[in-house]
């Protein structure tokens, strides 16, 4: 049957549409294209850094000025290139599809953050945004990410009090003020996150603002330690 589907509905490069090897891969000239992040990296955001770590905690410049409520994050790849149109089609274009490769790469970026009985927690989206999307990208990511890795799902876990204004084009202040007490623990479903280990996902990261806002309604539910993580990042020479 697999046989069968494979023939009819052949796999595609999940950025151009190219037939590829596997499913929901990228074909040769997406990938080289698509800026990976490996090796040296920020231990707070997951952004390449320069030389080779020593075992220390390495920080970006951003992360070195900007408080982050999070123990450590990582990212699959920087929001600049092919890596910014999958993230754009994965929010815009209607591609729930993506969150299927996307979690795979994310699995292998956060390796390091994993651990035994962590649970998952996509940043909320309000009620408004996801009737007019009709889906959230971050819950889908977890949803996926949950299925690679193995670890629990609790996308009703936190809720996003307000709609309205998006962070598109804000400064960095705006941003954080924007989402300000905007994301709390659900009335029911917060106390999952109860001494747990919990990893944050997003599609992507720019000020930082609204994983912060996240991971301090993750604390509030009593939250014992919170990781993030991202699809993509945006980096100041991007």
């Amino acid at each position: 049957m697999q046989s069968l589907l494979r023939a009819i509905y052949p796999a595609q490069c999940a950025s151009c549409g190219e037939i590829v090897e596997g499913d929901g891969g990228l074909c040769g000239p997406c990938w080289r294209d698509t800026r990976f992040v490996t090796g040296h990296v920020c231990d707070k955001c997951g952004v390449g850094l320069p030389g080779e770590g020593d075992g220390a905690l390495d920080l970006c410049d951003d992360c070195m000025t900007i408080a982050r409520p999070w123990s450590r994050g990582r990212t699959a790849f920087a929001y600049s290139g092919k890596g910014r149109r999958l993230v754009l089609a994965l929010k815009h274009s209607d591609r729930p599809d993506i969150a299927i490769p996307a979690a795979r790469w994310i699995a292998q970026a956060a390796r390091p953050l994993l651990s035994t009985g962590m649970v998952i927690v996509p940043v909320p989206s309000h009620w408004t945004r996801l009737f007019r999307r009709r889906y959230n990208q971050a819950a889908e990511i977890s949803r996926a990410l949950g299925r690679e890795t193995g670890l629990s799902v609790f996308p009703n876990a936190l809720v996003r009090l307000k709609g309205g204004e998006t962070q598109g084009g804000k400064t960095h202040d705006q941003r954080f003020a924007n989402v300000q007490g905007n994301i709390e623990p659900h009335p029911k479903h917060g106390c999952a996150l109860d001494r747990r280990n919990v990893l944050i996902v997003d599609d992507v990261m720019t000020s930082g603002a609204t994983l912060a806002a996240t991971c301090d309604a993750a604390f509030l539910a009593g939250a014992s330690d919170v990781c993030v993580a991202t699809l993509a990042r945006v980096a100041r020479d991007t």
